[in-house]
């Protein structure tokens, strides 16, 4: 009867808690009493901690779609959060194991929290599949995080999961391809996996899907950055879009695609590493070309591999700290009078795709034009013209200009205004709004000189004003 009553009388004391806990965190709170948050957690148990970072009934999650297929069986083990009712925009997925030296995650999810507004943060979920064989680990790990992350969780913003070893197919006698050391194979084929539960577990928690690693640093306002960057690839068909140079770091997948992704990476587990199957996965959706943008949104941190502890540098030397002023280069139409050679087209100047515009023989008078699907309020212009391979074929002489009223063909605009000049191939112009107020609808650039040099045109950056 004690025993009973000292149960009911623990229920109610951690149901009452927990109200305390949602209250605080949903009505704000001084610092001191967020301190004493995590003073009061580190009084409770471990089972009563991860106990109350879940909801009752969603302690196993069965991701059961027909989608799924051959995953509708996989059953993960949802070791803290909540399932939230509506998709989010976006949910930032990463799969963690104990690593024979360093431990990053908990510095991956303070910079994906702290990098983010308020703002981006409700639209955003993030879900970390703890995948190491040891359970205890699983478990220490998923304990430690719920104390340092409690607000984040009990919101709806961060889910721990875990798919049991059962699950797993074989690890044992794989295929030794490209001679990898037996343990490596292992390795990577396990990695596949965890990667594909995970996957699976994501499909239905958002419109897109971030795939980052444990040990990455963000960029201020990535969300907002990666909401430019897909408004830029509206229309087309892509499979996926880069965000880091580095490995299976930054990598954007349409929601809808994840089931598959997931059987793919099932399917081919044992046969190459991770990044390696989501280069073929691309190509089979029909996207030949990477289309990476600069600059990164996310940076490799660890210094440490979780293979064997060896030395990892890896670094992305096309990071920027601060993506909150990273260019719109709004949807838009490339026209050009120069004569384009081979593969080198208008549209690789202009959007992320590998490479760049190359012309023959520009004249004086000859164009490249930007045509937007809509008008917009452009505020900065920045054009980089030549390469280092190739020192002479910049703009020698070339002139900015803003069109509007744009023709019957939209392939270009009746009335331009200049608004800067190229100095040595490069035009970096600010403040455009105040000389134009308006809308415009073209972005062109005129050669004013012949150059006996083809031309190319590394990169169009373009940003836009509010009343786009």
């Amino acid at each position: 009867m004690r025993c009973s009553l000292r149960r009911s009388l623990m229920a109610v004391l951690t149901a009452s808690f927990l109200l305390f806990l949602l209250l605080l965190l949903l009505h704000g709170g001084s610092q001191q009493e967020q301190d004493l948050l995590e003073v009061d957690l580190r009084g409770l148990t471990p089972d009563m901690i991860l106990q109350m970072m879940q909801p009752e009934r969603a302690q196993h999650i069965l991701r059961d779609t027909e989608d799924l297929s051959t995953l509708h069986n996989v059953s993960s083990h949802l070791l803290a959060g909540s399932l939230s009712p509506h998709k989010k925009f976006l949910a930032v997925g990463l799969a963690s194991v104990r690593r024979p030296r360093g431990f990053y995650l908990p510095a991956t999810l303070q910079s994906l929290f702290s990098q983010s507004t308020e703002e981006e943060l409700q639209e955003m979920v993030v879900v970390v599949h703890l995948a190491d064989v040891d359970p205890g680990w699983n478990a220490r790990v998923a304990l430690s995080i719920a104390h340092k992350f409690a607000q984040h969780i009990l919101l709806g913003r961060l889910l721990l999961i875990h798919a049991p070893q059962e699950l797993y197919p074989t690890l044992e006698g794989l295929k030794r391809n490209y001679n990898d050391p037996e343990e490596r194979v292992r390795f990577r084929s396990k990695q596949n996996v965890d990667y594909a539960f995970l996957l699976a577990f994501a499909a239905n928690l958002s419109s897109y899907y971030l795939m980052i690693e444990d040990d990455v640093w963000c960029a201020k306002s990535f969300l907002t950055a990666i909401r430019r960057a897909l408004a830029a690839q509206e229309g087309s068909n892509w499979a996926t879009l880069e965000f880091s140079k580095l490995g299976y770091i930054g990598k954007l997948y349409r929601s809808s695609d994840l089931p598959r992704l997931a059987h793919f990476l099932l399917l081919f587990y044992q046969e190459m590493p991770c990044d390696w199957l989501l280069v073929h996965f691309r190509h089979l959706l029909t996207q030949k070309d990477a289309i990476r943008f600069k600059p990164s949104l996310f940076q490799h941190m660890g210094l440490y591999s979780s293979f064997q502890g060896t030395i990892n540098r890896l670094e992305d030397d096309d990071f920027q700290a601060d993506a909150s002023n990273i260019p719109d280069n709004p949807p838009a139409s490339l026209y050009t009078s120069m004569a384009v050679f081979e593969h080198y087209e208008p549209l690789k100047a202009y959007s992320s795709a590998e490479g760049y515009f190359w012309g023959k023989d520009p004249a004086a008078g000859s164009v490249f034009s930007i045509v937007f699907q809509q008008p917009a309020h452009v505020s900065r212009v920045r054009v980089h013209t030549g390469s280092a391979e190739r020192r002479g074929d910049f703009l020698h002489a070339g002139v900015l200009e803003l069109g509007r009223r744009r023709r019957r063909d939209g392939r270009d605009c009746s009335t331009y205004i200049p608004v800067g000049t190229f100095e040595k191939g490069t035009l970096d112009r600010q403040g455009l709004q105040r000389g134009i107020p308006g809308p415009v609808e073209c972005v062109r650039i005129r050669v004013t000189r012949a150059q006996s040099e083809w031309l190319i045109i590394q990169s169009i950056d373009i940003w836009t004003t509010a009343g786009t």
